[in-house]
């Protein structure tokens, strides 16, 4: 890899745990100018840590690329602030994106989150709409949002508007909001997002620019009742309508009855199925 000669738009932070053939796949997806974008990649104590010369044959050369590797398992939530904590001593880059191990971008995803937000300097945090797939059964579903700063509000006391391993936020938010809380766990972007919305405007674009695989493993599904409980949490912390925290707590108690199977049924019919 290439040290770098020209300046960055931004930077892709990638926490991984023993899957280093999702992530070597999520890599491949990633399309942009090789010299104007680094990777992150932080090793969250994989039983066999991963190494540049598992990914170099499978990147281009003047991709800037970088691994962290921790020294044991310590969570995604502390995989993530020590990549925010590392960034710091980089060179300065506008944006921030994030990428999860397994997950796949469009060609053209970080093009028009770079475009947008350089066209929206009020926009700190960006997302997009999102394709959840099962690979094993062959069925998809597209993850619909709000997509304007005042619908997103609104949305945030229902249900995460932003899907995480989807969003690029501007990287000066962070001297506001500069870490991932520790105090929601399993919901960890979810109070992130909510403190950069507090923060700054938000906006999500009305396409998919990204296919989550959803999987048996997924920390939604592994640890849903503690998310859930978490995501009440946060409604709580920062929601600021009353009427409305009472309305986004009473459906989280909904989805805590209710078995996984009914709502990702319900998922399916309510969003666009493919």
């Amino acid at each position: 890899m290439k040290p770098i000669s020209e300046p960055l738009d931004f930077y892709l932070l990638i926490p991984c745990y023993n899957n280093k053939e999702g992530l070597i796949r999520s890599l491949q997806s990633v399309q942009y100018n090789p010299g104007r974008f680094g990777m992150l990649i932080v090793d969250d104590g994989s039983s066999t840590p991963i190494s540049l010369q598992d990914l170099v044959p499978h990147l281009h050369p003047d991709i800037q690329i970088d691994i962290l590797t921790l020294p044991g398992n310590r969570g995604i939530t502390a995989a993530l602030n020590a990549g925010l904590q590392n960034l710091l001593h980089k060179p300065v880059a506008p944006f921030i994106a994030r990428l999860d191990a397994g997950d796949l971008c469009t060609a053209d995803r970080f093009y028009k989150q770079v475009a947008f937000l350089a066209a929206h300097p009020d926009i700190d945090l960006l997302g997009s709409w999102c394709i959840y797939e099962d690979y094993e059964k062959g069925t998809k579903y597209e993850y619909r949002t709000p997509v304007t700063h005042g619908m997103i509000r609104k949305g945030m006391y229902f249900r995460n508007i932003f899907v995480h391993p989807s969003v690029m936020w501007r990287a000066s938010a962070l001297e506001k909001v500069p870490a991932y809380p520790d105090n929601f766990p399993h919901a960890e972007d979810y109070g992130f997002f909510y403190s950069l919305m507090k923060q700054g405007n938000v906006a999500v674009i009305p396409e998919s620019l990204l296919t989550k695989e959803m999987s048996k493993s997924s920390i939604s599904l592994v640890f849903r009742r503690a998310q859930l409980r978490s995501r009440m949490k946060v409604v709580r912390q920062f929601g600021e309508s009353k009427w409305l925290v009472a309305l986004g707590v009473v459906k989280i108690w909904l989805l805590l009855a209710a078995p996984y199977s009914m709502v990702l049924q319900a998922k399916k019919l309510l969003y666009t199925t493919r």
